[in-house]
């Protein structure tokens, strides 16, 4: 896979559907989707309860963080709790301690069971340590202002050379002065949107209002190297 040659200078690294803000140690992920495969009405190809824990621990290892955030939607179900799902949850949660880490949920709109489930933090909005970035779930509009925004809730994807890849969405100072992080699903089981010919009026997300202005980055999974597109406004062109 090969991209464009695109240098940006951004305050975070890009890992596996994830990212980490070393200024802060914090881990961001989003959409989780616990229970998605078990309330599926079709036979799901992965066990999604296994694979979230697997690559939740590599990224821990990774990075090392001090707080891991979830912004939203850490749950599928909206009426039930599917079976396996506190087995699969609990596991996340016991991922998250061995690293000595601490969880934080930020709860989307597929989160409406989840107090039922979950003891742990839970926040409508996280603000990072040096109170530079807030994290939300981003459903709707966050009711604290920041530097910089952190959201999911798109599943953002890229399509490059007839594959379609999860990505990280980036806007510089395009949500009321802040910049905007739109993070893909953590779930392989969700298809994502592709973004390539997406307008405004096709994000759920109200803090994406101009896609254009947003730099799409890909994380090679065959090299393990982040590769950065040009904004969308361009992208359409190249792709």
């Amino acid at each position: 896979m090969t991209a464009p040659d695109v240098e940006i200078d951004v305050p975070f690294a890009v890992h596996d559907r994830a990212i980490f803000l070393p200024a802060t140690a914090t881990l961001v992920l989003a959409d989780v989707h616990l229970g998605k495969a078990a309330d599926s009405s079709v036979d799901a190809p992965i066990d999604d309860g296994a694979d979230v824990r697997d690559r939740l621990a590599t990224a821990l290892e990774t990075t090392a963080p001090e707080t891991v955030v979830v912004a939203g939607d850490l749950l599928h179900s909206f009426s039930r709790l599917p079976r396996g799902l506190e087995r699969d949850l609990g596991a996340v949660v016991e991922t998250v301690a061995d690293a000595g880490a601490e969880l934080v949920v930020t709860p989307g709109n597929h989160d409406a069971m989840l107090g039922e489930v979950f003891s742990g933090t839970t926040t409508p909005d996280y603000r990072t340590a040096d109170g530079e970035t807030v994290i939300c779930h981003g459903h709707e509009r966050p009711e604290e202002s920041a530097e910089r925004y952190v959201v999911g809730h798109d599943h953002p994807a890229l399509s490059v050379e007839g594959r379609k890849l999860p990505c990280v969405l980036y806007g510089p100072n395009c949500y009321e002065g802040a910049d905007v992080i739109v993070l893909p699903a953590f779930t392989r089981l969700a298809a994502g949107a592709t973004v390539n010919g997406m307008r405004g009026r096709d994000f759920q997300s109200p803090l994406v209002r101009d896609p254009d202005a947003f730099h799409p980055a890909v994380r090679d999974d065959a090299t393990d190297e982040v590769l950065w597109f040009p904004p969308l406004g361009r992208c359409r062109r190249l792709l």
